[in-house]
C-alpha cells in the first residue's frame, strides 16, 4: 500500500508515528507544506488548495492508493472536497477526539485546543454540539495562535511557549478540567509542557493510534496485506527543523526538497 500523508509541517509526523506502530509492507509519503505554514491562519479556499494541489502530486508522483490529511485545520476545510474529486482513494481526516474525552471525563470538563480555523469551522462546530447535547459536559475551548509556529522552530521548552502555554491551560486547571482535547497534530509535541501545568492527572487525546486502526481496516478491505517492512519518505516544500524530525522518526529515508505547482 502506497500512503500519502500530509500536513503544513512537522506536526502531522505525530500520526505518522503511531502509523509505523501499526501499518506494515507499505510505502509511507510525507509532505510538510512549511512554505505555506501555518494552515491555522489562511483562508478555508487556500487550505482547499493546497490540499488539492499536494494530493495531486501524491498522485503523479507516487500513484498512492490512500491519503492522510495528518491536519486538523485541512480535514475541516477540504476533506469533503477532496472526497468528491478523488472518489476512488482512501481519504481519512483528522478532527478532535471530542467523542473519546467524553468517554474518559470523570469531572466532566473537558479542554479542547486547537487553531484557531479548526474551532471556527462548521465541521468542529457541529461535533462539539451534537456530543456535547448527549452527555453533560463543560468544553473549555482555547484557540492557540502562534503555538504551531513555536513547535515547528523547535522551541518546545523555551520561556515564550511556556508563558503562551500557562496563559491558554491556566483557566483549565481553575475550573478542574480532567481531559484535554488536543485539536492539532502539531500539540502531542508539547504533551509534557501541558502535563506539568495542569499539575495534577490530567488525560490527552489526540488522535493518531484511531487514524492508523482506520487505515488498516479501510486497506485491508482492499487487499493490503499487513507484512514486511515499512518505508517512510519526507517530504518539504520549504525550510524544516530536521532534529526535530529525528526525535519523532526514529528511521526514514532522505529528506527531499518538492517544489508543488498549483493547478
Amino acid at each position: 500500500m502506497k500512503i500519502g500523508v500530509f500536513d503544513s509541517g512537522l506536526g502531522g509526523l505525530t500520526v505518522v508515528q503511531a502509523m509505523t506502530q501499526v501499518i506494515k509492507g507499505a510505502q509511507i509519503f510525507y509532505v510538510a507544506d512549511t512554505k505555506n505554514a501555518p494552515y491555522g491562519e489562511k483562508t478555508p479556499e487556500q487550505i482547499i488548495q493546497y490540499s488539492l494541489d499536494i494530493t495531486q502530486y501524491l498522485i503523479d508522483t507516487h500513484q498512492i492508493d490512500a491519503l492522510i490529511l495528518a491536519c486538523n485545520t485541512a480535514t475541516s476545510s477540504a476533506i469533503a472536497h477532496l472526497r468528491e474529486v478523488h472518489p476512488s482513494l482512501i481519504i481519512i481526516g483528522t478532527e478532535p477526539g471530542i467523542k473519546p474525552a467524553l468517554a474518559q471525563t470523570v469531572t466532566g470538563k473537558i479542554g479542547v485546543l486547537a487553531t484557531p480555523a479548526t474551532l471556527q469551522g462548521e465541521k468542529y462546530q457541529k461535533l462539539a454540539q451534537t456530543l456535547s447535547s448527549q452527555k453533560c459536559v463543560e468544553i473549555y475551548e482555547q484557540a492557540c495562535p502562534g503555538l504551531v509556529q513555536q513547535i515547528e522552530k523547535g522551541e518546545i521548552d523555551t520561556p515564550e511557549t511556556q508563558a503562551l502555554l500557562e496563559k491558554w491551560l491556566a483557566p483549565m486547571r481553575e475550573n478542574n478540567v480532567d481531559t484535554i482535547v488536543l485539536g492539532c497534530t502539531h500539540y502531542p509535541l508539547v504533551s509534557r509542557n501541558i502535563e506539568t501545568i495542569m499539575n495534577s492527572k490530567v488525560s490527552l487525546i489526540h488522535t493518531g493510534e484511531a487514524i492508523s486502526k482506520h487505515l488498516l481496516t479501510l486497506g485491508m478491505q482492499k487487499g493490503h496485506i499487513n507484512e514486511g517492512t515499512l518505508e517512510v519518505h519526507i517530504h518539504t516544500t520549504g525550510e524544516i527543523h530536521t532534529q526535530m524530525i529525528d526525535s519523532l522518526i526514529g528511521t526514514y529515508e532522505k529528506l527531499h526538497l518538492i517544489e508543488i505547482k498549483s493547478h
